[in-house]
């Protein structure tokens, strides 16, 4: 219910936005909720929020894409980026796009699985043995299934950015065997998965929402957290937990959404310009994250942190429990026909 009362009163606060079409001159104003009919002459106003910090390649990513929809759409388009939770978590973020009330986010696709069960199979551990094969199922005619799987929720894919492999950082001790994760609290994601495979490693799991997670690594809440290196740099984890353990135990995409009602109400040019230039600026931002990724393990070892690769085949050996539990027919499972075909495109 509070959220419902957030998102209304957001939608209060954001109501009045100007619509003009790609190729009009002259402008007339209505609001988003209640215009019923589309003025060729509009600009649109677009709000993208992503939880993540503004030096983040989610952030760079963005900036990009509203840099490219100004210059597609002569001005037409303009886009605002939000970064650091500024318009809610991405659950919040997520239903506002349903509301009414935010035009588009960047999300994880943890958060997706109320939607659709077929993010599900991202959330498998060591699904993925490198970018490459993860990138190149994202990019399958499966990958656009997937992604386009919540049209009928009020939010329409549009891309796939990237977050990266996700590896563990904590304050008790390196992270070299499973077993060294047993009796540590660990934050994960909003996905029972997650959970799970952290469980079947002896972790004491605590789902949490990205905003509170440094005060909770820094008030010893929690001992542990696992996320991409881009964003234990980026969010200054060095700063509070002292092990980084190279698991990359997650591969975590990043699908970018627009809100369905939206995007129907652009006329087809802009509808164009903005596909095109999600596209454009999600192959900017994977390039931009690999760039950083050359140069992030000695920059945190740098910074103090002790890293340690690990064997990974023990780990996955210790994850097998999940996927005999997850990889099932019926809800909140990965689909078998799903997994099957990601196998495919692997060549598993």
């Amino acid at each position: 219910m509070k959220r419902k009362v957030i998102s209304l009163m957001l939608a209060t606060v954001f109501s009045v936005t100007v619509f003009t079409g790609c190729g009009g001159t002259a402008s007339s104003s209505a609001t988003l909720s209640s215009s019923s009919e589309q003025s060729s002459d509009a600009v649109y106003k677009i709000r993208v929020g992503h939880v993540l910090a503004n030096t983040h390649p989610y952030e760079l990513g963005l900036e990009k894409f509203a840099d490219l929809a100004r210059e597609k759409s002569d001005g037409k388009i303009q886009v605002d980026v939000f970064s650091n939770s500024v318009l809610g978590n991405e659950r919040d973020m997520v239903e506002a796009l349903q509301l009414g009330t935010q035009e588009m986010v960047l999300v994880s696709t943890a958060v997706l699985s109320s939607f659709t069960d077929q993010f599900l199979v991202f959330d498998l551990p060591f699904m993925f043995d490198n970018t490459e094969d993860a990138r190149k199922v994202c990019d399958s005619d499966l990958g656009m299934e997937i992604l386009h799987s919540v049209d009928d929720n009020g939010i329409k894919g549009l891309a796939w950015f990237e977050n990266g492999f996700r590896n563990v950082t904590n304050n008790v001790r390196p992270i070299e065997h499973p077993d060294d994760l047993k009796g540590i609290k660990i934050r994960t994601m909003e996905s029972p998965i997650h959970m799970a495979s952290f469980e079947a490693m002896g972790a004491q799991a605590t789902p949490m929402a990205m905003g509170e997670l440094f005060t909770a690594l820094q008030q010893g809440t929690l001992d542990a957290q696992e996320n991409p290196l881009a964003i234990i740099d980026t969010n200054k984890f060095y700063e509070i937990q002292k092990y980084l353990s190279m698991t990359e135990h997650f591969y975590a995409p990043a699908p970018l959404f627009i809100a369905t009602d939206y995007y129907n109400k652009m006329d087809p040019e802009c509808q164009k310009i903005i596909e095109e230039a999600a596209l454009e600026a999600a192959t900017y931002e994977r390039q931009t994250l690999d760039e950083m990724n050359v140069t992030l393990k000695d920059s945190l070892a740098d910074e103090g942190m002790e890293i340690n690769d690990v064997d990974k085949s023990e780990f996955k050996k210790a994850c097998q429990s999940v996927y005999d539990k997850f990889v099932a027919e019926g809800a909140g499972n990965v689909s078998p026909d799903i997994y099957k075909q990601v196998c495919e495109i692997l060549g598993k």
